[in-house]
């Protein structure tokens, strides 16, 4: 069954979502503890700090301090979630990603919140849009986007559970619900709406307006099929090498540099599978983002489902 997204609809912060299930999960389990690095509010911890007070690790603004704790945290076992803003889990703590974290089988639950270009105003030192391209880099880390609150509280019970160390990328920018009755399985996409034409494989906020595309372009007479690809890594295969068989192009879509994100994964795919299918990679190019309104720099980088319905029309119709 297709999902359908209205241009009006209800929009949620998947921060929310995460922090909600997160409390759940550890009143049921006092395994689960938090670490961050002084952002309890922005990384939604209140809550679990005012019930869980010797359960949460602020640790200041020491990011490379923070992953390491979390890592021997889940060495002694506990379930650490390590959170904070995106773009300083990533950028400042990549090291002991790598070595504490993915090198050492630590299955610490890194959370990476606001990430993209969702702290707007704040500007390129904390647009998070080179994280998909450095951790898909890093042998043994998992990545998941997911794309509305529902999957955000799925993929935090699966993490909970799954003992893999793993990166989390929670929203900021308002999404709505998308992914219905569609569960989350980790390593899997989901088909939101099937296609013959052209398919677009979205990731975390782009999904919505993958769909909104999609309804766009049918009524243009070409037939998109969505994917909603929230596991970066280890990526779905299958299902694009399906696309590339099923479908005439493909268009990717990320709120993140397109070097070595989404659309640099999937191109390696069917590049490597000698299936040429036309592609066109919808994402930041390789420049630092502006300052501006988050709503503002998607439309400005062409994240809009204007921009992804044109991009789908114009290889549905295209002879390359």
């Amino acid at each position: 069954m297709s999902a359908v997204v209205e241009t009006d609809a209800q929009t949620y912060d998947c921060r929310v979502a995460f922090a909600e299930e997160l409390l759940e999960l550890a009143r049921a389990d006092e395994r689960i503890v938090a670490v961050c690095n002084d952002s309890v509010g922005s990384s939604n911890l209140g809550g679990f700090a005012k019930e869980f007070p010797d359960r949460l690790i602020n640790v200041g603004i020491a990011e490379q301090d923070m992953v390491g704790v979390g890592a021997g945290l889940a060495l002694s076992g506990y379930i650490p979630f390590v959170c904070a803003a995106a773009p300083f889990l990533t950028g400042r703590a990549l090291e002991q990603i790598k070595a504490d974290v993915a090198y050492s089988e630590s299955p610490v639950v890194l959370c990476g919140m606001s990430p993209g270009m969702a702290y707007g105003e704040l500007g390129p030192t904390h647009h998070s849009i080179e994280d998909l391209a450095w951790l898909r880099a890093i042998a043994g880390l998992g990545i998941v986007v997911p794309a509305d609150p529902a999957e955000t509280r799925a993929a935090v019970r699966w993490a909970a559970g799954a003992r893999t160390p793993v990166f989390l990328r929670i929203g900021r920018f308002k999404v709505p619900a998308v992914t219905g009755d569609h569960p989350f399985t980790y390593g899997q996409s989901t088909c939101l709406r099937d296609g013959d034409d052209v398919t677009v494989v979205a990731t975390g906020t782009m999904v919505s307006r993958a769909l909104q595309a999609a309804e766009q372009a049918a009524a243009e007479g070409v037939s998109v099929r969505v994917l909603n690809m929230s596991t970066i890594a280890p990526l779905d295969e299958m299902a694009i090498r399906r696309a590339a068989r099923e479908t005439r192009a493909i268009v990717t879509a990320e709120e993140a540099t397109v070097t070595g994100g989404l659309g640099a994964a999937v191109a390696a795919i069917v590049v490597a599978d000698r299936r040429p299918v036309p592609m066109r990679m919808l994402g930041v190019p390789r420049q630092f983002a502006p300052t501006g309104d988050t709503a503002m720099l998607l439309e400005h980088f062409g994240l809009t489902a204007a921009e992804i319905r044109a991009a789908a029309v114009t290889l549905a119709r295209s002879d390359a």
